[in-house]
């Protein structure tokens, strides 16, 4: 049996996808339906149970004997979310008490970090899991910061020698773009905000910079297709050895404006941008540089390539955006 937690989420989705592809079955959504479409990211998919948060700990006391490997993508997502004790309660709360239960229970467990934890990047973008090295972090929102105190925690329990589960990965996301990603509003990747004008030929929106090293547009994002992120976690769950705290991104920074013109190369349309002022109440929390450091995840004998934006992008358009049914 698979646990995947934020199961009907945009990453979570993908992974129980991935998960049917391999032909495994009894696999468990954990997540809350609300009453949106987020339902439709899961409704191809044969599912054992798809089970509701609150009712986790129960399940897991009557199925955890069975159990395989918990991922554990639930969150709080959101990097404008402002009730930290939401974010607390599901972030790092909900994220320690599973970390408890796997390792009690002999489970394999891979979580969700962030990208947002690194901050501004002015500690750079490298997946160091000592203790010393995430406290230098700076994250510039709650989001980020609960990610990396359980990052610290997890840091904490490995120099004390606290239990841990028989396999653990932490996975600091960049900017992942891709299928399923609909439900999230005004969370969604760009390639998802530009594919609407786009695709009516009209005008895209971007931000412009308000720092004078980087021109409009010329913001830079280490942009990295779901489907590139769901390989590292099945080549995880491959190599049960491989413990850590790894980068997933591409290692490859690109401006914004590659992004949106790759949005109409994928249409056969011209690219149409304009450029409009940053909110002031963000301009304070922007990142205009992420880079992933991708060495740790080599060494530990990671070899498959990333998807260049151009070609991911233009699989997302063709393949799920302008089509009829754009759900995996």
């Amino acid at each position: 049996m698979y646990v995947v937690t934020g199961g009907a989420g945009f990453i979570g989705s993908n992974i129980v996808w991935a998960l049917e592809q391999r032909g495994y079955e009894h696999i468990v959504v954990v997540d809350r339906m609300r009453d949106g479409d987020k339902w439709k990211n899961i409704a191809k998919r044969e599912l054992y149970d798809v089970v509701h948060p609150d009712d986790l700990g129960d399940f897991l006391e009557d199925h955890g004997d069975q159990v395989k490997a918990v991922f554990h993508m639930g969150a709080i997502s959101s990097t404008t979310e402002t009730d930290v004790d939401l974010i607390m309660d599901s972030n790092f709360r909900l994220t320690r008490d599973l970390w408890e239960w796997c390792a009690a229970n002999g489970v394999r467990f891979i979580y969700a970090s962030s990208a947002a934890t690194y901050g501004s990047g002015e500690n750079g973008f490298v997946d160091d899991a000592d203790s010393g090295a995430l406290a230098k972090l700076k994250p510039l929102n709650p989001y980020g910061w609960s990610k990396n105190l359980f990052d610290r925690r997890v840091a904490r329990m490995m120099e004390t020698s606290e239990a841990k589960p028989p396999q653990w990965a932490g996975l600091k996301f960049f900017n992942v773009y891709g299928p399923n990603e609909y439900h999230k509003g005004t969370m969604q990747s760009v390639v998802s905000h530009v594919f609407p004008p786009a695709s009516q030929n009209e005008a895209a929106k971007l931000f412009k910079s308000h720092n004078p090293e980087y021109e409009d547009g010329g913001q830079l994002r280490d942009f990295v297709y779901v489907d590139d992120c769901v390989k590292v976690i099945m080549w995880l769950l491959d190599n049960e050895k491989v413990s850590g705290l790894f980068n997933c991104g591409t290692g490859k920074a690109r401006p914004f404006k590659d992004l949106a013109a790759a949005v109409y190369a994928a249409l056969g349309h011209d690219e149409n941008i304009d450029y409009i002022p940053m909110p002031e109440h963000l301009r304070d929390k922007y990142q205009y540089f992420t880079q992933a450091d991708m060495t740790k995840l080599r060494q530990a004998g990671y070899t498959a390539e990333f998807t260049e934006l151009e070609d991911g992008v233009r699989a997302y358009v063709q393949d799920f955006l302008f089509t009829d049914d754009p759900y995996r």
